[in-house]
């Protein structure tokens, strides 16, 4: 059949359009497509964002008009508008960029650009609050702690899934220091805010029975924080010896009373250095904030010197320790592991670097030197020193072990406690009593030596032996080294904290022994954290 010119033309419309209804996306569609492609643009700067909108078919969770993606949206902003409680870096956030991205964006590849950006806005708020600004290991090679973080992918996946002002909330660290030291950070603020402390102790030591400028400068740093009732007097009266007594034991230094050049200079300590010490141990706890601690665990806190058992949350043990020497082959480096066994009447496997570095150039003076210590070829035989050249080797070639049999002069005393790991660490005995009288107590070549030993490995062993004690000096009296497997494993933590809060929840300080945290502090500035100043 034949079609008339009208009929076949209106065919042919009739087809076109029906043809176009199939082939060419709508407005909507096209803006849909649009976003999408932006989207995925965006998203592949980044393997585990990409990963993440793939799985979604690349549909939003922030940039939807209402709904969840409005909530999402408000609890971010929020969220990072409070990042400097944290001492968190606000400026890398570029809060007010992203404001404006939200009200100037006029197409849907611009809003799908946008969606990716508040994506990884998210992630690197996300990633600071909970594992940490700065990577510890680019800091100080003396922190080797592994900070666990989150995959980013499931990270995403988990915040879509959940109230939004819950997740965000929840990043921070659970442990109650982290309150305690956001509290502080907060106070020295508005300390700061106000002045600070005022004058600084012009003197060098002050004591009792002093008065003067010097004495008025002090009593009044002490009333100013917290340490002493306002007063008057201008005499180093009882009151004041009891205030700077109170400061001493707070700050870590031998509380005699007496103002010397040392307690002066920590009571000059302004607030904004106090407030670097909390900002960096808060830095600190969100290291820790995936580690799991243990129940029961070993807490060392290099810069305190002591070691302390902790159970359930309080200290059940606590013992002076002393810690590595300051120079950078004997610093005690910072890391968590898990303690096994401990070795009763322990041998000394002397490591390789004191045995070539120490006691190789004294043999080579005197083949008789450290008589105490036995030379050990590689078939583990006990090697004579008669008629030996020790002057023929170098640190490279010399050929032998070194060990110390068990003793009481034993360089670990009576008893080490062993958390096998790649820095030949551990905690133990030493018949150097007299240095745990000290102040300061960075000695060691690396590991940390207790004051109470034993009484650290009865509260070890009261978990698994009826009669701890008993038990230890039985297999102490053989004399034979003997290794004594814990049945419960016990974490060790070997931190470093100048900002530390006592039982009471009162903020103490130490000194920074090994200036990491210093270190640490420039690394979070150069990242974009600030620091409160003290208004003129």
């Amino acid at each position: 059949m034949i079609l008339s010119r009208a009929r076949a033309s209106s065919f042919l419309i009739m087809l076109t359009l029906m043809f176009a209804s199939i082939v060419a996306p709508s407005r909507a569609d096209a803006e849909i497509t649009a976003f999408k492609q932006a989207v995925a643009e965006e998203s592949s700067k980044s393997k585990a964002v990409a990963e993440f909108y793939r799985a979604r078919n690349f549909e939003p969770i922030w940039t939807q008009k209402g709904g969840q993606d409005a909530a999402r949206r408000a609890a971010l902003l929020q969220a990072i508008s409070n990042a400097g409680v944290h001492g968190l870096p606000v400026a890398r956030y570029d809060l007010d960029t992203v404001k404006n991205g939200l009200r100037e964006v006029n197409s849907q590849r611009e809003l799908g650009h946008l969606e990716v950006k508040l994506s990884r806005l998210f992630l690197r708020y996300a990633h600071d609050l909970s594992s940490g600004v700065v990577t510890p290991s680019k800091v100080d090679s003396g922190i080797v702690r592994k900070v666990p973080r989150y995959n980013s992918t499931k990270m995403l996946e988990a915040f879509a899934k959940s109230s939004p002002a819950g997740f965000l909330k929840n990043l921070a660290p659970k442990d109650p220091e982290y309150l305690r030291l956001t509290k502080e950070k907060l106070r020295l603020e508005k300390i700061i805010d106000n002045g600070g402390w005022g004058e600084q102790v012009p003197s060098q030591k002050l004591e009792p029975g002093d008065s003067g400028r010097g004495v008025v400068a002090l009593r009044n740093r002490l009333i100013a924080m917290g340490y002493l009732k306002r007063t008057a007097s201008q005499a180093y009266d009882v009151n004041m010896q009891k205030a700077v007594q109170q400061f001493q034991l707070a700050h870590g230094l031998a509380s005699d009373g007496v103002a010397g050049s040392g307690t002066i200079a920590e009571v000059n300590q302004g607030p904004q250095d106090r407030l670097k010490s909390v900002m960096v141990a808060m830095e600190r706890e969100r290291w820790l904030n995936r580690l799991e601690r243990g129940e029961r665990h070993v807490w060392v806190n290099i810069t305190d010197f002591h070691a302390r058992i902790i159970d359930d949350g309080k200290v059940t043990f606590e013992t002076r320790s002393v810690v590595g020497k300051n120079t950078e082959d004997r610093r005690t480096p910072e890391f968590s592991d898990v303690m096994e066994h401990m070795v009763i009447n322990p041998t000394w496997n002397v490591p390789r670097s004191i045995a070539v570095k120490e006691y190789l150039p004294m043999l080579k003076k005197n083949p008789n030197a450290v008589s105490h210590l036995r030379l050990i070829n590689s078939r583990g035989q006990i090697v004579s020193r008669a008629n030996k050249d020790f002057n023929q080797y170098t640190q490279r070639s010399f050929p032998y072990a070194i060990k110390q049999p068990p003793s009481q002069s034993n360089a670990l005393g009576l008893v080490k406690f062993m958390f096998p790991n790649s820095h030949n660490i551990y905690l133990h005995d030493t018949p150097q009593k007299n240095l745990f009288g000290r102040e300061s107590r960075a000695f060691s070549h690396g590991c940390i030596r207790l004051r109470d030993p034993q009484d650290f490995a009865f509260a070890l062993l009261a978990r698994q032996e009826a009669d701890p004690e008993g038990y230890f000096k039985a297999r102490l009296n053989t004399g034979k080294e003997t290794t004594v497997p814990l049945k419960q494993t016990v974490p060790v933590h070997i931190v470093y904290r100048t900002a530390i809060s006592d039982p009471k929840g009162q903020m103490n300080y130490r000194r920074d022994v090994y200036g990491r945290d210093a270190k640490i502090f420039e690394a979070m500035m150069n990242a974009g954290v600030s620091l409160r100043e003290v208004r003129s």
